[in-house]
């Protein structure tokens, strides 16, 4: 199946992510300087919108984006705005998740919201109660941050503990730049820890998680288990228009601004590709799965079939050690 490519050459300096990056560090620093002039309704949405702004910026500079200078690349997106997630965690696992022959895998994809039968008896009834609820849309706004704080959290601490001395010094430059952001965050402009971590980190966690919510699904066919949100006027923004997914794993490199005019050009053969798996918009998907599951949690396959049809990875390890290995498989990016 051929695409026709957006015409171009990579450049030195991609402005428009650069100018994007200094609006939204404006607009947060703005925010935080002024909070107390802010109505609460309009101090939640400010909050939510610059932290999950800045997480799909983050994501982007992942992919190598917006100079061609990683350390540069890094200390643009690397301040850790939604206080819980180090930056180098994320670009790790993230870049693992792009392996799309072991897309939604439970052991292999740390962003797969899918266990095993192990995994899921591991988890108890209230983790199964939990996990059910956020395989609908509503649950996965009002839970999925604390879940994936919490498991994160929880698969650093055994990985450290176990002597990771990696994981260890993340966890460590993490922590001096969390408390940097605080140092502004509570010292210079006053705000309540309490406040700034509810209204700006959990509600952007959770803006950010509507768009990972049903960009994969399990599928025998690998072209098939990633899907499009057309229609997205500010949301798709937000995303840095990653909610056309599957563009971004075809082409990963392209940079934000081009991935809407690649979809244009190539809409017919990329949904044929992926087996029509499009929604017309977020509220297409909020109908859907507002209160309905998107999916079943349990991997139908244990793990993902390879394009063979055979799972590559047939040992099933418990959710603790799944946690342990991957140091962060709750993160959606988190995401894509």
């Amino acid at each position: 199946m051929e695409f026709q490519e957006v015409e171009g050459v990579r450049r030195t300096v991609e402005w428009q992510t650069l100018a994007l990056a200094v609006f939204i560090y404006g607009l947060w620093f703005a925010a935080t300087y002024f909070w107390r002039a802010l109505p609460w309704p309009a101090l939640v949405a400010l909050g939510g919108v610059c932290v999950a702004w800045h997480m799909s910026l983050q994501h982007e500079i992942i992919h190598n984006h917006p100079t061609r200078w990683r350390r540069l690349n890094r200390a643009l997106g690397s301040w850790p705005l939604a206080i819980w997630l180090p930056f180098e965690i994320y670009r790790i696992t993230h870049l693992q998740h792009h392996n799309d022959v072991r897309l939604t895998d439970p052991l292999e994809d740390p962003e797969s919201y899918y266990f095993t039968s192990a995994q899921w008896r591991a988890l108890g009834p209230l983790g199964q109660a939990i996990a059910r609820a956020q395989s609908t849309l509503l649950g996965r706004l009002i839970l999925g941050p604390a879940w994936a704080m919490a498991r994160f959290w929880a698969g650093e601490a055994a990985l450290i503990g176990r002597g990771n001395w990696r994981h260890a010094s993340i966890a460590v430059r993490h922590f001096i730049q969390c408390a940097l952001v605080l140092a502004w965050v509570v010292g210079v402009c006053g705000m309540p820890f309490w406040l700034y971590f509810w209204a700006f980190a959990y509600v952007g966690t959770s803006l950010a998680l509507i768009r990972s919510f049903a960009e994969h699904r399990a599928e025998a066919e690998v072209e098939r288990r990633t899907a499009v949100v057309e229609s997205s006027w500010l949301l798709g923004p937000l995303f840095l228009f990653n909610n056309l997914h599957v563009v971004h794993h075809l082409r990963a490199s392209l940079p934000w601004y081009e991935i809407p005019r690649w979809y244009r050009l190539n809409r017919a053969a990329v949904l044929a590709r992926n087996g029509g798996l499009v929604y017309r918009s977020y509220f297409d998907v909020a109908r859907r799965y507002l209160l309905t599951p998107h999916h079943v949690p349990v991997h139908p396959a244990q793990s993902a079939p390879s394009e063979a049809g055979v799972p590559i990875v047939t040992i099933v390890l418990p959710i603790a050690a799944a946690s342990a290995v991957y140091a962060g498989e709750a993160v959606d990016h988190l995401k894509a």
